[in-house]
């Protein structure tokens, strides 16, 4: 627990003073700080290992530590209320006879009907659509307030294949074939029995109330030929129509591109360690997997060696917060991101009008992690009937939607001042880097000079 302010005795002075955490003489351990001593001490209470939804917590180097460097003489800016900056996308050119083409380069990520209430499911629709962009179904099938919402929905095919079926596949604008997550890269995903109502259990076809823990790997394949038929067979079941996704956790990232890539993807999708989850083990979320500034490189360089950079379009999530970060993930490569946990703050998660029931549950507005108990107030990450109804789906989708336009008129901005008339026009050499960990990173400068760490020796 917490230091807990009790008294101790000044050794200088004898007197009785009341010890905190502004008191100079108290000195914590770097080691065994306070959320650590916290955290062996649940564990000695309860033996069982700590479960959390969100992302890695720790601070690892991220898009905050990049700069643009806009245009002054050597490049020229455009006029922002006059001039153009385009932001549409067309993902799944490759191979597809109807590619998904988005008005902005900003999507929502796959996240499941029963870790999501089936109101922010429908949300999610709403503000996709309103805002011109795809939403992502998730581990538990398609439902129909989501499907009816989705102006572009994207399907999702698990190792767990709950909720699957060719029916449900066909009614999709794309497949993504989910390999790993950011935050559990080489994990499954968790759902615990008080998230498994009625209507999830019979979508995923498993018992009411008993918690389910979804396979690591796709049972039938066990490599990249497996996947290259597996590929073929959804190509057959849709008619060759629609575009299939490859989402992949950051880990290995440069060879699992590679190989997504030679397995027959139109769009591959990385997803980064700041990538958010509904419930997995605190220990997994912080300590597998590499930061999303990483992986982009990597993920270039391997389609910018099979030639097929652009031509395999590169989707990047974990961590985009703002126009800013979508505009330096898409100049490092990226044709377009994907949002999940900025999603659903837009809906209303962790609103500070719920405090009071986020104390009563032991945490606070802005902290409130614990998605896997079902008891989110704010009626996202539940399936609570009363709590879920809290949810107004037409009103949370038209937040997501307000939101989306933020980040699409902040990258237009950013990219302006570069000089570029589309975001994907954003490059490289528009970056600069604050720390030599981020410039070794993302292969950009540290700013002020031409120095990019590691450039010299091996590249990934």
């Amino acid at each position: 627990m917490p230091f807990d302010g009790h008294i101790r005795s000044d050794q200088a002075t004898h007197a009785q003073i009341p010890a905190g955490v502004d008191d100079p003489t108290l000195r914590e351990s770097a080691t065994f700080p306070r959320s650590v001593i916290h955290e062996i001490q649940r564990a000695a209470a309860t033996g069982i290992y700590d479960i959390r939804g969100w992302g890695a917590k720790r601070k690892v180097p991220h898009f905050d530590d990049l700069l643009f460097l806009g245009a002054s003489m050597s490049r020229y800016p455009l006029e922002g209320y006059r001039e153009r900056c385009d932001t549409d996308i067309t993902l799944g050119t490759r191979h597809a006879s109807k590619p998904v083409h988005l008005d902005i380069p900003v999507t929502i990520a796959g996240m499941s009907f029963g870790a999501l209430s089936a109101q922010a499911k429908e949300a999610l629709g709403r503000g996709a659509s309103a805002a011109g962009t795809s939403t992502t179904t998730g581990d538990g099938g398609m439902t129909a307030e989501e499907r009816g919402q989705s102006s572009t929905l994207v399907y999702q095919y698990l190792p767990s294949r709950y909720g699957m079926n060719p029916v449900d596949l066909r009614k999709a604008d794309a497949i993504e074939v989910v390999l790993g997550q950011g935050a559990k890269p080489g994990g499954g995903g968790m759902l615990l029995g008080q998230k498994i109502s009625d209507r999830v259990a019979q979508m995923r076809t498993l018992p009411k109330g008993i918690d389910q823990r979804s396979a690591c790997r796709h049972p039938d394949w066990t490599g990249p030929d497996d996947l290259t038929i597996k590929i073929l067979e959804l190509r057959e079941i849709t008619g060759w129509e629609k575009p299939v996704y490859v989402k992949v956790g950051a880990t290995r990232t440069y060879y699992d591109v590679k190989l997504a890539v030679k397995a027959g993807a139109d769009v591959v999708v990385v997803d980064g360690m700041q990538g958010g989850t509904a419930a997995t083990q605190d220990v997994f979320i912080e300590h597998v997997g590499i930061p999303t500034l990483a992986a982009i490189p990597q993920a270039v360089q391997a389609l910018q060696e099979m030639d097929m950079h652009r031509k395999v379009q590169l989707v990047v999530s974990g961590g985009i917060r703002s126009g800013a970060d979508v505009a330096k993930a898409m100049a490092l490569g990226a044709d377009a991101v994907a949002i999940g946990t900025a999603a659903l703050i837009a809906l209303g998660d962790n609103d500070p009008r719920y405090e009071q029931e986020y104390r009563a549950l032991g945490s606070a507005a802005g902290f409130y992690d614990d998605f896997q108990d079902g008891r989110d107030p704010a009626g996202i990450s539940t399936q609570d009937p009363e709590l879920a109804r809290r949810l107004d789906p037409e009103a949370a989708g038209r937040r997501l939607a307000n939101y989306l336009h933020v980040l699409t008129m902040e990258a237009q901005t950013i990219a302006r001042a570069c000089g570029k008339s589309h975001l994907t026009h954003l490059e490289p050499d528009d970056l600069v880097a604050l720390t030599m960990e981020a410039a070794a990173m993302a292969r950009v400068p540290l700013a002020g000079t031409d120095w990019i760490p590691g450039r010299a020796g091996r590249e990934m």
